[in-house]
């Protein structure tokens, strides 16, 4: 693809933004980069991470006109309906996201994994099995790194395994991964997509341009992932937690296994797992099933099983203070993914939960947190929304906390020595951080000064 003297609008001055901004502007593009936020709430400043040619217009978005770009890129947190990507649609201006240009450059075939939870894990334990098999290979995308970043320095003997979300897919039109997977489809995102109908529909584009060569893998539990199965052009590979399948990767006589028909091959016990939960055991099925469709044998499958030990802010352990165990599930964004975090553990527990909603019921998260929860800690915009969940559920102690450091300090005085402290708030982290990261961040960050307040003899 030629930028040289290109026009290109960039809307969304997050990693992504700034990727694609430097990235063209490398090409020869004139670059506009624009975001609604004023220069004051970037940090480090926005100058220090660009070419100096990159024109930026904060706080405001520019017009769009006839002439005035030649491609707009629409960075994956922005709303297809803001009024300059409107415009540009209107006038038959491009607007594509950062996914899909990357893709557009990319040599090396592309293992593309989505859905509501388990994607980060997922994502980190396949680039993990094929890197321990020697093969080059990039772990990019919603996971931290933009793939524009890194894309043209890897060829076609490498891989690229991408996390995918909704908003990425929704920018997608020649997206085309060798393997897509989609995990799970529950409730998130809502305020973004209108209903589940669009919701599915969005995921289901990581799998529209395959052929029959390539391999879709798809959760047979997951009922709304399964009939997605129909839609599918290429070869389905289920996996399955709970059903003994003639053809997939499932659990067989407490095996992590691959069955082709009368033939089963055993790769690794389940048990073995270093990553806890049953969701855990369902991300490794999918990461199974990803390797082997591409030639990953057993032994390199269990080898990688066997070590991997997951991702920050996902189930993480932080510390152990007085017989309390402290847990960083602050990728916990919705209520399903909280659901399955509650459901990791047999202690009894201390739950941190609330922040922003992203148009979620919190019914059933309550109905468990009623069953495993024996004090609920609920802060940030919506802790009256879960606050109320949990009374309609017969939830007993519930605290209000002021704020995030209130909320992890009461934590701490309400556990009792064998319970876990955990943090997954079942809701974004926009209303009080930048990410989940920097959210996970800070409450290890305190969790660390209530360590070194025990050691000082405090409380």
């Amino acid at each position: 693809m030629a930028f040289e003297g290109q026009k290109v609008l960039v809307i969304g001055a997050g990693k992504s933004g700034v990727a694609v901004s430097r990235f063209l502007a490398g090409k020869g593009a004139n670059v506009v980069l624009t975001d609604r936020k004023e220069q004051a709430s970037f940090a480090p400043p926005l100058q220090s991470l660009l070419p100096p040619e990159v024109e930026l217009v904060l706080g405001r978005y520019p017009e769009v006109g006839e002439d005035s770009f030649d491609l707009v890129v629409v960075s994956p947190g922005v709303p297809l309906t803001i009024p300059p990507v409107a415009r540009a649609r209107e006038l038959g201006i491009p607007v594509t996201g950062e996914l899909e240009l990357a893709y557009r450059l990319a040599r090396a075939p592309i293992v593309a994994i989505t859905g509501t939870n388990g994607k980060t894990t997922t994502t980190s334990l396949v680039g993990q099995i094929f890197a321990d098999s020697a093969i080059r290979t990039l772990v990019a995308g919603n996971i931290g790194q933009p793939l524009i970043s890194e894309v043209d320095k890897y060829g076609s003997d490498d891989l690229i395994v991408l996390e995918v979300s909704s908003f990425q897919l929704e920018t997608t039109s020649l997206f085309h991964p060798r393997v897509a997977a989609i995990l799970n489809i529950t409730p998130d995102h809502l305020d973004r997509h209108g209903n589940m109908e669009g919701y599915v529909a969005v995921k289901a584009r990581i799998f529209a341009n395959q052929t029959g060569d390539d391999y879709t893998v798809l959760n047979y539990d997951d009922p709304l992932t399964r009939n997605l199965a129909s839609l599918c052009p290429g070869k389905v590979i289920f996996f399955s937690r709970r059903h003994n399948l003639e053809e997939g990767v499932i659990v067989h006589n407490g095996y992590i296994a691959v069955r082709q028909g009368e033939t089963v091959h055993p790769i690794l016990p389940a048990s073995a797992l270093r990553i806890p939960g049953a969701h855990n055991l369902e991300n490794a099925l999918a990461a199974v099933a990803c390797a082997w469709v591409l030639g990953i044998g057993k032994k390199q499958l269990a080898a990688t099983l066997n070590h991997f030990s997951g991702v920050p802010h996902r189930l993480e352990f932080v510390a152990e203070i007085n017989g309390v165990k402290y847990i960083n599930d602050s990728k916990g964004t919705n209520p399903e993914a909280s659901i399955k975090a509650l459901e990791a553990y047999d202690q009894p527990i201390v739950l941190l939960a609330g922040g922003r909603n992203k148009g979620n019921d919190f019914t059933a998260f309550a109905r468990l947190v009623k069953e495993k929860v024996r004090v609920l800690v609920v802060l940030g915009e919506c802790a009256g929304e879960i606050e109320a969940a949990a009374r309609a559920a017969g939830v007993g102690e519930i605290i209000r906390a002021k704020d995030f450091q209130d909320a992890v300090f009461q934590a701490h005085r309400a556990a009792r020595p064998g319970e876990v402290v955990l943090l997954s708030p079942a809701c974004a982290s926009w209303d009080m951080f930048k990410s989940y990261e920097e959210r996970g961040e800070v409450f290890k960050k305190l969790v660390h000064e209530l360590i070194i307040r025990e050691m000082a003899g405090g409380q």
